[in-house]
């Protein structure tokens, strides 16, 4: 690749990076304008989830270790689970809206947009409660793991790793609407076993299972893969779950463009501010 290549490509890195900032800064205002709204949500999210920390922390007071996976490895996982699950949506908050819109006929005010399509479409709108999940994670990591400058700088960049197997995987099940109409059920329950299975300890699953889930359920690059980086300060562990975000995010743009051409037309006009 010669340098006028990378130059371009990397200008173009930094143009879909202020894209996204923009839109999240826009989204962000617009939520604030009802923000005891906002607030209620972020905060109902949170505790939610420390229901279900709570329940992981009373189980390992009775069984201290689990398959070699103690208190701290299920927090952690937890908080990457939560924490990548946040960053995805409070940025690409369509993403979970994404077969609703194809099978309404809902992408037309998006087509109307320059560069990609599906950029536009998935920073259209932000999870108010992905907020909530955001904080969550980061909070927790913080407050219980207590981590080195090391540990939590891996943290974030797992962090957003694992939003990007959130955010591929989203479009690839919401994308399934061009093939089969309305698969909103199906998309939804293949979305939560996703997010079921990303919330337990690797070592429970084992043979035909744990391949499944760094296949058609790849909650292995969400939690598994970052967790034992972060057990083992690893490396190729992290650029393995890396390396499966990314190819999750372009099976998952591959599958909707090559929908879109089978795309229909809903005919509504439609104006965003």
């Amino acid at each position: 690749m010669s340098q006028n290549s990378k130059n371009i490509m990397l200008q173009r890195i930094v143009s879909y990076f202020n894209l996204a900032a923009a839109y999240v800064q826009l989204n962000l205002k617009a939520h604030l304008e009802y923000r005891g709204a906002f607030i209620t949500q972020v905060v109902a999210m949170v505790l939610n989830n420390l229901v279900w920390v709570t329940f992981w922390a009373l189980f390992f007071q009775r069984f201290p270790v689990l398959r070699g996976w103690n208190v701290q490895d299920v927090i952690t996982l937890w908080a990457l689970a939560a924490a990548g699950f946040g960053l995805a949506h409070a940025v690409c908050g369509n993403a979970l809206r994404l077969s609703g819109l194809i099978i309404r006929g809902q992408l037309d005010v998006w087509m109307l947009y320059p560069r990609t399509l599906l950029s536009h479409l998935l920073l259209g709108q932000m999870s108010a409660t992905a907020w909530g999940d955001l904080l969550f994670g980061y909070g927790v990591y913080l407050f219980f793991v207590k981590p080195d400058f090391v540990h939590l700088l891996m943290f974030t960049a797992l962090t957003i790793s694992s939003s990007v197997v959130y955010i591929g995987f989203n479009v690839l099940t919401g994308s399934l609407s061009f093939y089969l109409g309305n698969s909103e059920g199906l998309t939804q329950q293949w979305r939560n076993a996703l997010l079921t299975f990303s919330t337990y300890p690797a070592t429970l699953f084992e043979g035909w299972v744990k391949l499944l889930l760094y296949t058609a359920i790849p909650a292995g690059f969400v939690t598994y893969l970052p967790i034992e980086a972060l057990r083992q300060l690893s490396l190729i562990h992290t650029l393995l779950a890396i390396a499966g975000g990314i190819s999750v995010l372009l099976i998952g743009t591959g599958v909707f463009y090559y929908g879109l051409r089978r795309y229909a037309s809903g005919n509504l006009m439609e104006m965003r501010g």
